[in-house]
């Protein structure tokens, strides 16, 4: 009997894991329902920051939205006054939740390929904490056949959330997240590196601690620290000592100062402050900076009627000085636990 040929890696093919700041062909997003558990009695507050949202990034590129059909489609059209953007797109996927930078496809490139293709990781909602979560699961796969793309589906849970790349062959990610057992207790750090390597193309892992209280992803890299180009990142950092987050997000300031690129350069950090707690209905609230979303003109940013909002704006601008920052207030939409970049996903250009 012949025995089935092995499957390529997308490394294999020659693909790679675009930086975010590259440019896009689209930006995907999962329109929440109100009826979902992401923004319990709040989905109403939370539309005209979902719209602000959207008004920005189509200022720079197409915005793909994720809806159940062409009711939810025509209700969503109803939020934005008759000013519905020519730039959007809806697509009938459904979804559980709206936070598709965790749920949906991670889009690669290879050189003068036309075509994109799409990892799709396995999804259990940070550990099963919130089911059901099939109809998330299915989103790439859906987008893939939607868009006629090559398809790879490893069987590693993974969100998209708790990685960040910079383009040039380094991943960040965390060890309270990617070496939790509630994602995969069969694996261990080097079996977990060789899927990131073989399906993203990446050739070095850095590895950061603990993420920020109240983050119920486990600690996901889009809260705590950003490639801002090839060897410069922005990680948050917390000064009042009381404060609980102010150890761990020391500890990763560390672990990134004494980190070193693929080339032996030191990697440059930057350091974000973090807004003061938000506490909710006794729940303190994942506040973060860098948890902005970048489009192909814009920053879009995050803001909590916080005096360090100002300082985070200028910090931002000086690290994308071509970009225009967008500062959205977000007070509403952090009780989701989750902002921009947890709701997008890009679709990198070919």
């Amino acid at each position: 009997m012949d025995r089935l040929k092995p499957v390529e890696t997308p490394a294999q093919l020659g693909y790679r894991w675009p930086a975010e700041w590259e440019p896009h062909e689209a930006t995907w997003i999962s329109w929440p329902h109100p009826e979902g558990i992401s923004f319990p009695d709040s989905y109403d507050k939370v539309v005209p920051t979902l719209v602000a949202m959207a008004r920005a990034i189509t200022d720079s590129e197409t915005l793909q939205i994720n809806v159940r059909d062409a009711k939810e489609e025509a209700v969503i059209r109803s939020y934005f006054r008759g000013e519905f953007p020519d730039k959007a797109r809806f697509f009938y996927v459904p979804t559980n939740e709206p936070w598709c930078r965790d749920h949906g496809p991670i889009f690669l490139t290879r050189p003068n390929d036309p075509k994109l293709a799409v990892v799709d990781w396995g999804y259990n909602a940070w550990g099963g904490k919130y089911p059901p979560f099939d109809a998330d699961d299915e989103v790439p796969t859906k987008i893939a056949e939607s868009l006629a793309l090559p398809l790879w589906k490893p069987a590693l849970i993974l969100e998209g959330g708790s990685i960040e790349g910079n383009g040039a062959g380094t991943l960040l990610t965390s060890e309270s997240c990617l070496l939790n057992p509630n994602r995969n207790p069969q694996y261990g750090k080097a079996e977990i590196e060789d899927f990131l390597k073989n399906y993203l193309n990446v050739q070095q892992i850095l590895w950061l601690g603990d993420g920020i209280e109240g983050d119920d992803t486990d600690g996901h890299i889009d809260d705590l620290t950003r490639f801002v180009n090839r060897n410069t990142v922005l990680t948050v950092v917390e000064t009042d000592k009381t404060d609980t987050n102010y150890e761990p997000l020391r500890e990763n300031v560390e672990r990134l100062k004494a980190m070193k690129l693929l080339d032996g350069s030191r990697l440059q950090v930057v350091e974000l402050p973090m807004p003061r707690r938000i506490d909710r209905e006794d729940l303190r609230l994942p506040a973060s900076y860098a948890n902005f979303y970048l489009t192909n003109q814009s920053v879009v940013l995050p803001v909590f009627s916080d005096p360090s909002d100002k300082l985070a704006i200028d910090i931002l601008a000086r690290s994308f000085p071509s970009r225009k920052i967008v500062p959205i207030d977000c007070r509403e939409l952090i009780w989701g636990l989750g902002a921009f970049h947890c709701l997008t996903q890009q679709q990198p250009r070919p």
